[in-house]
Order: C-alpha cells, then structure tokens, then sequence
C-alpha cells in the first residue's frame, strides 16, 4: 500500500473513532445546588442520586454538590440553569410557583393530613402533570417531587385559640401562598433567612414561626419557642431539576441514568420523611415543651379564602384535593 493510502485510511480511521466518541456517553461531572446545609436530608439525598448515576454510568458520571445556597437564591439558582452554567438543582417549588402560579396550587392548606399523604399526592396524576410546563416555561426539566416534613407553628407565647394569633409577627419562608395564608389569619408575616430565626425568638423579632419538625430538632428551636402547635397546615415539596440547556444535549442513555438515579434518590427521600416524622415529633415532646395537635378547625374558613385569592388555580386545586380525598 502506497503511503497516500495509507494516510488516507489513518484520516478515515480517525474520523470515525472522533465521531464514535462524540456519539456516545461523554463524562461528565455535573453540578447541582442546594439551599439546605449539608446534614440535611435533601443534601443527604442528593449524595445518594450521585453515587447511584456512577454506579449506574460505570463510573462515567459523577454529581457534585454545592449545598446551603453556595451558588446563590433558589432564584438565582434557577437562573444559572436556565443558561445552563448549573446542571441540577434540589429546589422548594418556590421559584416555580412565581413563574408558574399553577405550582402554587401544591401548598394549598389542610390538602392532606400527613408527610405519608404527601408523598402519595406528589406521585400522583396531578402533581406529575405539572411538571411537564417546566421545559417551556422555565427552560428546566422537572424528573421528580421529594418534599419535607409538614408545616407546623411555633409560639413563644401560650396559643390557646386563633385570637392568640392576631397580629404575631410568624417567621414564614417567603412563597406568597405562605404569606396569603397568614395574612388571611390576621398573622404578620414576616420572611427571615434560616439561621437568623434562632435568635430572632430570643430578641422578639418574631413572635412565632412557620416550620417543620425536622427543623425544630436541627436547630433546637425548642430552646426560644416552647409552644408546637402540629397543624399539618401545608406540605412542602421540593422538586428534582436539570438544565434544559444541558439536558438537550445529553445522549438518550445519560438521561435513562440521570432520570433512574434522581427518581430513586427522590422516592426514598420522601419515603424516608413518613417514616420518621412520628420519632421527630416524639424527639420534641421529650424536651418537655408543650405540644399540642391542632385540627383544620382551628382555622375556620381559611381553606374557602385561601382558594378565593388562588382562584385561577381551582381548577388543579380541586383535582389534588379529590386525589387526596381518596388517599
């Protein structure tokens, strides 16, 4: 063979094992962000969906996480995705109930009555459905629901009925279905970042505080706020993302792997919350605070009000509320 043949056949060669490269999985570490510290169970959760796409890549992939809110806001976290600077993200549906109010719908109050219903309503018709506006609408791709344990309040006063309420300056999140719950209930609402609320109940900042029970035993709230009134008034959800921008450029088996491992990660996050959120409230009540269980009643016609101000959302409202119905 002639050396022009012989360079020709080396460039064909070439060609071939570049384009066989390109067409198969590349590796990738990918980024994804959390505003929850390390220790917490989404961190937690995120590590295991990590181990689980090397494990199922065969060590092709590999997740990092950046946790308590290393890269920024949920907001600014989403946006990061949008461009695709960020790959994944384990975010409240927060920043997906402003841009999409239908998200909203999900914190409707009293729609079920524990962790466990919540997991089964966020794997439901419903909830699923939703997820299929992030593309278009946020430029993110939603794989799936985990959540936290049940919203709760803390007082650092006696409640004894709603007038006790009135006026309270209540720490909430700040989702404006929490802040139109509150504001129904003549409560103040008053958003303050997480690690700022331990002393704010020292120094009266606030009176009182939207939470959850997982919460209370991390950051010892029980030693400023000795009042848990359980109200199971709003589940939390979170949601799995990934960049629309990366997705789109991932081959059919990367997403295979990336939607079995942070599905996976995502269920047994949620299972894992049902589970132990009786042994968390029995952690807090061996504190020797004062807890006690709160039914809807308590809070007469917030449901009707609430639904009135979300009115353009009856629609999916009614449907997760029928869901529940039969959980």
């Amino acid at each position: 063979m002639n050396a022009p043949s012989k360079l020709l056949k080396l460039a064909v060669a070439t060609v071939i094992i570049g384009l066989t490269g390109f067409s198969g999985a590349e590796a990738k570490d990918f980024r994804l962000g959390t505003i929850v510290p390390p220790g917490h169970q989404w961190t937690k959760a995120a590590v295991k969906m990590g181990d689980k796409l090397k494990e199922i890549s065969n060590g092709n992939h590999s997740v990092t996480i950046f946790p308590a809110g290393q890269l920024g806001s949920e907001s600014q976290m989403v946006q990061q995705l949008q461009t695709g600077a960020l790959d994944m993200a384990f975010l409240t549906i927060a920043d997906a109930s402003t841009r999409i109010p239908d998200f909203g719908a999900l914190y409707a109050p009293f729609l079920v009555t524990n962790t466990a219903q919540a997991a089964k309503l966020l794997r439901g018709k419903t909830a699923l459905v939703m997820l299929d506006k992030l593309p278009k609408e946020m430029g993110v791709v939603g794989i799936g629901y985990g959540l936290g344990t049940m919203r709760q309040m803390m007082s650092t006063k006696p409640v004894n009925s709603l007038a006790d309420l009135k006026g309270v300056k209540m720490r909430i999140t700040p989702f404006k279905p929490f802040r139109d719950f509150y504001s129904i209930l003549g409560i103040a609402p008053t958003p303050m970042p997480l690690p700022d609320v331990y002393d704010a109940l020292a120094n009266g900042q606030v009176d009182a505080i939207d939470t959850d029970v997982e919460l209370v035993n991390n950051f010892k709230f029980y030693d400023r706020a000795k009042h848990l009134l359980l109200t199971n008034h709003s589940m939390f959800p979170m949601v799995g993302l990934v960049s629309g921008r990366v997705w789109a450029g991932l081959s059919k088996e990367d997403k295979s792997q990336i939607k079995i491992a942070m599905s996976e990660a995502l269920n047994n996050l949620m299972d894992h919350y049902a589970k132990v959120e009786p042994s968390l409230i029995d952690k807090i009540k061996a504190t020797g605070i004062e807890v006690r269980k709160i039914d809807q009643s308590f809070f007469p016609n917030v449901v009707r009000e609430w639904e009135a101000v979300w009115s353009d959302q009856k629609p999916i409202i009614d449907a997760l509320r029928s869901e529940a119905s039969a959980l």
